[in-house]
């Protein structure tokens, strides 16, 4: 048996923290037992306590906080870990000294680099060093998507890393299950054309262009509606901006929710005018709904999205773009429907859960072996 220390840095449920649950949930526990600690609480450690996880939280909110790093090493001695993953960079940064110091295998799966192009220089530069850094002294780099791992070669001169791609639980996320409707309690009526915005509320999801977006095709296309599904550091300025625009009479605006399979069979699109991702969990969420897309073409989403095949992408921060692409697909039911019958296909054939946890579980294990060596 191994003893894996799952690191990632909060316990509310987004994109990171759904690819720890699901492969948490189908690793082999015959083979690797899994410890989880977070750095705040939420949703996610509450299922995975109920999976009979133990779950342990120290709380910071800084990328790396000298004062928990005691805590972080004892926790590992006492829990007799044997190997780190770390999800995320700023989970990484804050396990990478105490795994160091007790001569622990650290993996490290980067979800999206903390550096992209919208950032002072500065900034970028900065977060790209501090990347380089986590990658050197890990044993294992695993990126999420093959364009993640392109533009670290490029950035820093990445040398060696996994590609693994993010997986979806198709049994969970299946448009032939039985689901609840939501439509009346949310006031939509059967024709409306209902959009959804299902993701963190950050800058990184741009969520105040998917509102203007939605403001400009509504005014145009009455039918046209939101469902905006999310929480984070930029509900002050969202819940500012439906107030002034008065869009609630076809805007639902509801905090995250554990019903996302249900929240997803609601609607008859999915935007996501992200500035960056790795590979977006909450996209082929979407995607294993068959659901239509209309996205940016961050590193992750040009390898999901073909422009007119299963979604349409539009260019990052243009707000009349992303309007006209509502306005196309609620015009259009039956293209709405093309894409997303080949967005489920493109998720049956590449992006198993299964998959994933069995991918991982062969470099747990090659790691194991090679810190046995040692």
């Amino acid at each position: 048996m191994i003893r894996v220390l799952e690191v990632i840095r909060q316990g509310q449920i987004g994109g990171g923290e759904s690819h720890l649950l699901d492969l948490i949930r189908f690793l082999d526990k015959s083979v690797i037992e899994p410890v989880c600690l977070s750095f705040t609480d939420g949703e996610m450690i509450l299922q995975l306590k109920t999976m009979g996880i133990p779950c342990h939280i120290i709380h910071t909110q800084k990328a790396f906080d000298i004062k928990v790093q005691q805590q972080i090493k004892k926790l590992m001695q006492t829990e007799h870990i044997q190997l780190v993953h770390a999800h995320g960079s700023r989970a990484a940064s804050n396990v990478l000294w105490s795994a160091r110091s007790l001569r622990l295998p650290l993996i490290y799966t980067v979800h999206g680099w903390s550096f992209h192009d919208d950032q002072p220089m500065l900034i970028r530069r900065l977060r790209a060093l501090s990347e380089h850094c986590i990658c050197h002294y890990s044993q294992e780099v695993i990126c999420v998507s093959q364009s993640n791992a392109d533009t670290g070669k490029k950035v820093f001169g990445l040398k060696q890393c996994h590609v693994i791609e993010n997986g979806i639980n198709l049994e969970r996320f299946n448009p032939s299950a039985a689901f609840t409707n939501l439509r009346p309690q949310m006031h939509f009526n059967t024709d409306d054309f209902v959009i959804g915005f299902i993701a963190r509320c950050t800058k990184q999801k741009n969520p105040i262009d998917f509102l203007k977006a939605l403001e400009m095709a509504h005014e145009k296309n009455p039918h046209i509606k939101g469902l905006f599904v999310g929480e984070g550091d930029m509900d002050t300025d969202v819940d500012a901006f439906i107030k002034l625009h008065k869009m609630t009479d076809y805007l639902h605006r509801t905090p995250f929710r554990t019903d996302v399979p249900e929240l997803l069979n609601t609607i008859n699109a999915y935007c996501l005018p992200s500035l960056w991702e790795g590979l977006s969990i909450a996209l082929l969420e979407a995607m294993a709904m068959e659901k239509a897309i209309i996205a940016t073409p961050t590193d992750g989403t040009c390898e999901l999205i073909r422009h007119e095949e299963n979604g349409l992408v539009v260019p990052f921060n243009d707000v009349p773009t992303l309007s006209q692409a509502m306005l196309r697909l609620a015009s259009s039911p039956e293209e709405a429907n093309q894409y997303g019958n080949a967005a489920r296909m493109l998720v049956e054939t590449r992006f198993n859960a299964q998959r994933v946890a069995d991918a991982v579980m062969k470099i747990y294990q090659k790691s194991n072996r090679l810190s046995d060596r040692s």
